[in-house]
């Protein structure tokens, strides 16, 4: 999965819809990174983006509602998948757009708290797993081109691929709390690499 947009304030132009709904999102990320999921209010949110309280219970009804809408912002403004021409450069590229999403103080701090409250809430976990199937369906891409050019095995997961190159990451951020680092994110991919050209992604299908 790729870095999105270290913020969800630059929400397109389109009207003082579009920049309520900026203001909105923007405030909420800064109070998700400042509190965490359980210290977000409506009422806080409202009063940083200087919008009405009503107009925010109007349009996002709860704060997992409100998460959630800065989730799909956040998935929409990431970039779309890398296509370099080799499936070792785009899966490191992936790889280290997660290592700058993780480090980067505002977008780390907001992801860890929506992966935090996930634990526990079952909205806050729906929202997590939008974001995170989106970005995964889009560099999913990125691997299905490696197989149309014989870089892989013919059936194999490009999702399951992306997975395997994030989770080494995201479980030494989450759960062991260790530094990650470049040499990380390298070996990640070489040793999902290593697996995908054995096949170990490779899902039954027609292609036999």
């Amino acid at each position: 999965m790729d870095q999105p947009s270290r913020s969800a304030g630059t929400v397109r132009p389109g009207g003082r819809t579009a920049r309520v709904r900026a203001a909105v999102l923007e405030a909420a990320q800064d109070e998700l990174v400042e509190r965490g999921f359980h210290g977000l209010t409506m009422d806080q949110v409202a009063a940083r983006a200087g919008v009405g309280k009503t107009t925010v219970y109007r349009r996002w009804g709860s704060t997992p509602g409100l998460v959630a809408d800065l989730m799909n912002e956040l998935a929409n403004q990431s970039s779309d998948h890398a296509d370099t021409g080799s499936v070792e450069s785009d899966l490191l590229a992936n790889a280290l757009s997660v290592l700058d999403a993780l480090a980067d103080g505002r977008l780390g701090a907001t992801l860890q708290a929506v992966i935090a409250a996930a634990t526990c809430d079952d909205q806050a976990a729906e929202a997590l797993r939008s974001f995170f199937a989106r970005r995964i369906e889009e560099w999913a891409k990125a691997v299905d081109l490696a197989v149309r050019r014989g870089e892989l095995p013919a059936g194999t997961d490009g999702g399951e691929v992306i997975r395997a190159v994030s989770a080494p990451l995201y479980y030494r951020l989450v759960v062991t709390r260790e530094p990650v680092t470049r040499v990380d994110a390298e070996r990640s991919v070489a040793r999902t690499l290593a697996a995908a050209r054995a096949g170990a992604f490779v899902v039954p299908g027609p292609h036999g």
